[in-house]
């Protein structure tokens, strides 16, 4: 394991977010305090009861609504400087616990959304360890709200009909999940490319705000606004500066995690 891998590895253990939502605004020297932000009202609806599953959600969530809330706030401190910031306005977040083949989704917009959980997801997950299910079921949750929260490219289609929209939004997804302590150096993939989405994209989103600027995932999520039509390479540069290459700096990744 080359120096450079090292402390990276190192630099993660600092990457994890508390529970609080106060944190830093670097643009304004203040502390942003999420705590009272209205992230809508949540409408949690357990659909199959008798499960083997949604009896563990209970275990691990005993008062849903409030988790749901709290995780949302975690997913906009990540996101976002401040409650002032154009932020997508959620009134109303139904969750949606079910037994079905597969793991979760995120539908609708603002203001109303719903998050669907798989119960047989939760049983797969649990493999006779309580914390790895807890952290898979707030990894998934982070993800799922970060669709309901985050900004989206604009001048480049649609999230179903153009690859870099897609990458952009998963992998953003993803990187919150990441730094919020949902995932760990293990689940990361190696090699790939930036538009690949999804842990590739989140990973590498990840990487560049711990090691370029950590306020680098609010950047680039507010690049949205900006950068019109919108790019991976017109984010970077928007985020970090003109001098930054994306390509270049997918190869520093690259090294840095010994994958080159």
């Amino acid at each position: 394991m080359n120096i450079k891998m090292i402390l990276y590895m190192l630099c993660i253990l600092g990457m994890v977010s508390s529970c609080g939502y106060k944190k830093n605004n670097s643009k304004t020297g203040k502390v942003a305090d999420w705590s009272t932000y209205d992230v809508g009202r949540v409408e949690f609806q357990n659909l199959s009861p008798e499960t083997d599953g949604a009896k563990l959600y209970a275990q691990i969530v005993p008062r849903p609504e409030q988790f749901i809330q709290e995780c949302a706030r975690q997913v906009l401190e990540t996101l976002y400087f401040s409650p002032v910031d154009s932020i997508p306005a959620v009134k109303l977040i139904t969750y949606i616990l079910k037994s079905y083949d597969g793991v979760s989704a995120k539908s609708g917009n603002p203001p109303s959304i719903t998050i669907t959980y798989s119960t047989d997801w939760v049983e797969k997950s649990y493999k006779g360890n309580m914390d790895t299910l807890v952290r898979e079921n707030r990894g998934v949750l982070w993800h799922e709200l970060t669709h309901g929260f985050q900004l989206e490219p604009q001048g480049i289609g649609t999230y179903g009909t153009n690859k870099t929209f897609w990458a952009f939004i998963e992998g953003m997804a993803d990187a919150v999940r990441y730094v919020n302590g949902g995932f760990t150096l293990d689940d990361r993939p190696k090699g790939g490319h930036y538009t690949d989405g999804y842990r590739t994209t989140g990973f590498f989103l990840a990487w560049l705000k711990q090691t370029k600027d950590p306020d680098f995932l609010r950047k680039f999520n507010r690049s949205t606004l900006d950068v019109i039509p919108w790019s991976f390479q017109g984010a970077i540069q928007y985020s970090l500066g003109e001098e930054y290459d994306i390509d270049r700096l997918w190869e520093e990744y690259m090294v840095a995690m010994g994958d080159k």
